[in-house]
């Protein structure tokens, strides 16, 4: 059994993506192969089903607080967003990262952990200094670069010089997909030998909960079904990583040719007025449905009415939401800058600036039954192979391998 320090920023259920969710999942299978997990987070607050591991509070703060920026919006890092606390000097999330280094600082006075396990550049710094100052083992895992962030742009520069100097000190890096490996190689310069491709799954609570779809929730969406609309959804935070405004003039396109497609949007980020008004500007508005941030049953209620879903991003390191929306049935459009694509086959394809390619597929699934159940059915065998057992199984050999390094 080793004893495994986990740096995190968010757990479900107060996560606001898809980070949270894979560090639950990959802790809790871990656990289950009778590891020891220490988890710290940057804030208070209860976390039900994780007594298979430790929970660690770094900062009194309330969750909502760190969304002001960092784990997905990462270009007010430094901007205060905590008007009034009992520590007055915690305001901004490089403030929130202080303060989490220095609990981790204390935390390693008394405890002396395996492997420090670092999700992503937010606990880095504190990752660099558990190398640094106890000589311990650190394993970087990268979810997202800066560069999946800004839409592969230049993004902030401060995040690009912290991810470099955690990439470097790293005894070894975890990427989740090919795709995020290479970045890392090309922007960052890190021999490719030190990074390990290991991919997400499921959600395990996908298979063990009881859910039954409630389809008087969304019954404007229910009643243009039987109408003979194909419903297409995609799911996540509008940002410039997402190719959402590509998506939507996708849209307009496809429904030239059959205006019988129903788009629900569902997220909510600082690119929703523009997309709002772009819809309008298209002339789309009565086929463009936008729900605001969901989550939990109502999430999984718009996968199951849907019949499509697009993935539409710029970067996608992985994808949790296109196998979220595979094991409910829906038949998945991904762009070739998706982690996920690497090991979904059962899906149709396309660069994500390919406005006339995406609307073209589109069409051709919602005019097709015989297409879109293909696509359906196939799409099952390939997310069931992947699993979190598999996934703990590999970090377990990336562990073993810095532990005799060290």
């Amino acid at each position: 059994m080793m004893k495994i320090l986990m740096l995190g920023w968010e757990l479900p259920p107060h996560n606001s993506g898809g980070l949270g969710v894979a560090c639950l999942n990959m802790a809790h299978a871990l656990a289950d192969l009778g590891e020891d997990i220490d988890f710290v987070v940057p804030y208070t607050a209860k976390h039900p089903d994780t007594d298979f591991m430790h929970v660690l509070n770094a900062t009194p703060i309330d969750p909502i607080h760190r969304y002001g920026g960092g784990a997905y919006s990462s270009l007010d890092v430094e901007k205060k967003i905590i008007p009034s606390i009992d520590r007055p000097d915690m305001l901004s999330i490089r403030d929130i990262q202080e303060s989490y280094q220095e609990f981790v600082d204390k935390y390693l006075m008394d405890f002396k952990p395996d492997v420090v396990h670092a999700h992503d550049w937010l606990t880095y710094e504190a990752g660099i200094l558990a190398k640094k100052h106890y000589g311990l083992p650190l394993v970087a895992h990268v979810h997202a670069t800066e560069y999946d962030r800004a839409g592969m742009h230049t993004g902030n520069p401060l995040i690009h010089e912290i991810e470099k100097e955690g990439l470097i000190l790293a005894d070894k890096i975890i990427a989740v997909s090919e795709a995020t490996k290479n970045i890392i190689h090309e922007k960052y310069q890190i021999p490719l030998e030190k990074i390990d491709v290991i991919y997400n799954s499921l959600d395990e609570s996908y298979y063990k909960t009881d859910y039954h779809c409630d389809e008087h929730i969304y019954k404007y969406i229910t009643d243009l079904k039987e109408s003979g609309y194909t419903i297409v959804s995609t799911v996540g935070r509008f940002t410039i990583q997402k190719g959402l405004e590509f998506l939507m003039q996708a849209a307009a396109k496809a429904i030239s040719k059959n205006p019988k497609l129903l788009f629900v949007f569902a997220g909510d980020g600082e690119e929703r007025n523009r997309l709002i008004s772009l819809a309008a500007a298209l002339g789309i508005s009565k086929n463009v449905l936008f729900t605001g941030f969901i989550r939990g049953s109502r999430l999984r209620d718009i996968y199951t009415l849907s019949d499509i879903f697009v993935m539409s991003s710029v970067s996608e390191p992985f994808g949790l939401t296109a196998l979220e929306a595979a094991h409910h049935g829906d038949a998945l459009i991904l762009t070739n800058q998706s982690g996920v694509s690497e090991v979904i086959w059962s899906a149709m394809k396309y660069d994500f600036w390919d406005e006339d390619k995406l609307a073209d597929e589109i069409v051709a699934i919602s005019t097709s039954d015989a297409l879109k159940t293909f696509l359906q059915k196939n799409v099952s065998h390939e997310y069931n192979k992947i699993s979190w057992d598999k996934v703990a199984r590999r970090c377990e050999k990336v562990y073993n391998k810095v532990k005799h390094k060290g």
